[in-house]
């Protein structure tokens, strides 16, 4: 089956619906929206690489100031995707779960496979390339 072709899984029998399900996509869109963020799926990478990290790690690797560093940190850790460790006068972060190395580059596999797509779609923002398409009526 081609990628465009692909579906989401039956739901199994006797599974929730009705306000359950609602609130089981609402979940899955706020997930997906904290990972939405190139900042934060950089420092999930950094975490991934190195194991766990200071927030002044962090920080030399987002090259942005600490306060906007300790923002998405502190978004990651709220979301229960990073694990924070306070020792001392320092903060130790690292991946709560390691199926966020599985998610993160199977998004880059499906991403890489409509890259062009998602680079000059403008109903999800303005075009990476400059040109775009798929415009919201």
């Amino acid at each position: 089956m081609s990628p465009r072709a692909s579906t989401l899984p039956a739901v199994p029998a006797g599974a929730p619906t009705g306000p359950e399900e609602a609130l089981g996509r609402a979940v899955l869109a706020r997930f997906f929206r904290a990972l939405g963020d190139p900042t934060r799926l950089d420092l999930l990478a950094f975490l991934l690489e190195v194991g766990e990290a200071t927030g002044r790690e962090c920080v030399a690797r987002a090259g942005l100031s600490q306060g906007r560093v300790s923002a998405h940190l502190a978004c990651l850790v709220s979301c229960g995707l990073v694990e924070v460790r306070r020792q001392g006068r320092f903060s130790y972060y690292r991946v709560a779960d390691d199926r966020v190395a599985t998610l993160v580059g199977l998004a880059q596999e499906v991403a890489a496979g409509h890259a062009e797509s998602i680079a000059e779609c403008l109903v999800v923002g303005p075009a990476l390339g400059g040109r775009g398409r798929h415009a919201a009526s």
